[in-house]
Parts: C-alpha cells; structure tokens; sequence
C-alpha cells in the first residue's frame, strides 16, 4: 500500500470516528433552562446587518458561569467585532460550537474542554453592548448538510448551521 492511500485511510477514519463520537449536549449557561431563552429565534429574519440570526441567545445575569455544552478542543477565542468576547469549540460530529457575547473568556486555544470546564461568564460585549447579558450560542457544521436548504433568506447557508435548541432539549 503506498503513503498516499494510507494517508487518505487514515483521513477518512478521522472523519468516520467523528462522526461516531456521541454529542449529548449540555445547556451551557449554569441555572438556565428553556424558560431562559426564545424558542423562534433561530433563523430569525431582519436580525440587523446580520440578516438571520443563527443561532439562540439564552439570557442570565452577567458574570453568570458558562460552560462547553460538549467535550472538545478549543479553536479559537478572541475579542473582536459583532461576537465580541467568544470561543469557538470544535466538538463530536465535526461541529463548530459558538459562544458569543461573553464578558470575560476563562479558557484558551487548544485547552480540551468537558461540559464541567467552565469556558467563560455571560455578558453583553460585542454588536449587544446595548442589549441585557446574554450568551449567544450557535452551532456550525463543517460538512454541509444540503437538504437543509430552503427558501428563507439566506436560505442556502440553513446547510452549515443547527439550531441549538433542538439539542438542548433532548
């Protein structure tokens, strides 16, 4: 067998693994519940220059503890523009999970976090310095999903992104 086919068998059972790896998420915001967030506003439309909203923000007191909703490898944190304070945690199934608007970060890039690892604290940083604390969570997928796709605005973006109540509620 020659490097290049082991190298794309090993890439392909990387991915496979992936995908195996149970999620079972977790509600990220400590004490929060289904009565602590809006239901209808994923996909939300005329959410600012933003168009959508994709994802849900789930309302707390500010400095409250927020934790990985899943296990995972930190991507990336950073303080800079709509997201404000945010991290970005690559977790099972190859997703992309997205926590913005936080008012301090307590975690750092390539740290492997569990859903006990408290990643930061609610806050209103970010395009929501004018709105109550709240956390902003969103989850991207890095293999589209095409059937997803319909007539919404921004309707062929629906392939990358998931709403995340319908996993919190599991």
């Amino acid at each position: 067998m020659t490097l290049k086919k082991k190298i794309l068998i090993g890439v392909l059972a990387i991915i496979a693994i992936g995908f195996l790896i149970p999620q079972n998420l977790k509600m990220p915001v400590v004490e929060a519940n289904e009565n602590s967030y809006n239901h209808n506003t994923f996909w939300y439309e005329g959410w600012g220059s933003s168009v959508v909203h994709k994802g849900v923000d789930v309302f707390a007191r500010k400095g409250t503890s927020l934790h990985s909703s899943t296990w995972g490898l930190v991507l990336f944190t950073a303080d800079y523009g709509k997201g404000g304070k945010f991290v970005i945690i690559l977790g099972p199934k190859w997703r992309l999970h997205y926590y913005a608007h936080l008012d301090e970060i307590k975690t750092r890039p390539l740290a492997f976090v569990t859903q006990s690892t408290e990643i930061g604290t609610v806050g209103n940083s970010g395009n929501a310095a004018s709105t109550p604390a709240h956390l902003h969570y969103g989850i991207a997928t890095m293999i589209p999903y095409p059937w997803r796709i319909d007539s919404a605005p921004l309707g062929w973006q629906k392939m990358f992104y998931l709403n995340p109540i319908d996993y919190l509620e599991d």
